[in-house]
């Protein structure tokens, strides 16, 4: 009978934040799989916490993954932690869930702290519907394919940043979604904790004359429906009123049907629609 792996939250600042099924799990496992081995002692220290650990992260993955199953096979219990919250968020543990749900090896996830869920619930911005994009490729052209995907986006955008590429993102994302509501959270749930919420133009003045500190996540808002009718009404201005409508026309709509998809695009009622065409054919 094979082993579980233990999916374990650790705190991503404040040690309280730790959860007790989380601690009494890592004295259980038979071993504890850490991205940073040196990291984790201070928090397996502070606990008091007796269970031998190895290392896995993103350079040892693929290799370390076999490993670590075969041990699991054997019948170990395995608890898997990140330098900061929740494992497989952004981690090298994707590959390890990826292989254990290949092999058929129970996994379990012991909820706790997440960056991306803390961040996003003290920004101020809407929560019903967001995407989670880690950190951006910092390759030139990946890099500006992503964030012309993101242009599109209309839900809630989480991205992470480190300090040293912080001004550089915020004027990328400026110049690519326009000068949208963003919050900046800063060293979450620590002593130094700090939500600023800016436009993206005023978060780039302001990290020109403060030197950035400590670990980001940027929550940005997505593309609004006000945006989206203006970019639709200024693309259809080229055409007239009568041009538009036969377009649905062509399309195999009816003239009322093309008149309200017109309207509709335009971003004006129907009645203006037809009063138009009424103009256009006295002209």
């Amino acid at each position: 009978m094979s082993g579980t792996l233990f999916l374990c939250a650790t705190p991503i600042g404040n040690l309280g934040d730790i959860t007790q099924r989380v601690r009494e799990t890592l004295m259980q496992a038979d071993l504890i799989a850490a991205e940073d081995t040196r990291n984790s002692l201070k928090l397996i220290n502070h606990f008091d916490i007796h269970t031998p650990m190895t290392s896995y992260h993103e350079y040892n993955k693929y290799d370390k993954a076999e490993e670590l199953i075969g041990m699991l096979q054997t019948g170990k219990d395995i608890a898997l932690i990140t330098d900061a919250g929740t494992p497989a968020i952004s981690d090298p543990g994707e590959v390890l869930v990826q292989r254990c749900a290949e092999e058929g090896i129970p996994v379990t996830s012991l909820p706790g702290p997440s960056a991306v869920i803390t961040a996003l619930t003290l920004s101020g911005l809407s929560t019903g519907r967001f995407c989670f994009e880690g950190f951006l490729p910092r390759e030139n052209k990946l890099r500006k394919e992503r964030l012309e995907e993101l242009k599109e986006e209309r839900r809630t955008i989480v991205l992470y940043e480190a300090p040293h590429h912080l001004q550089e993102t915020l004027k990328d994302l400026l110049c690519t979604l326009g000068d949208r509501r963003i919050s900046v959270c800063r060293e979450l749930t620590k002593k130094h904790e700090e939500i600023l919420r800016f436009s993206l133009s005023g978060a780039v003045s302001y990290f020109e004359e403060n030197k950035p500190r400590g670990e980001f996540v940027l929550v940005t808002e997505g593309k609004s429906p006000e945006e989206i009718r203006r970019e639709k009404a200024a693309e259809y201005e080229s055409l007239s009123v009568r041009e538009h409508v036969e377009q649905y026309e062509a399309k195999g709509h009816d003239r009322k049907s093309a008149m309200k998809l017109a309207a509709a695009d335009r971003g004006v009622s129907k009645r203006e629609i037809y009063n138009e065409l009424l103009k256009e054919d006295k002209e």
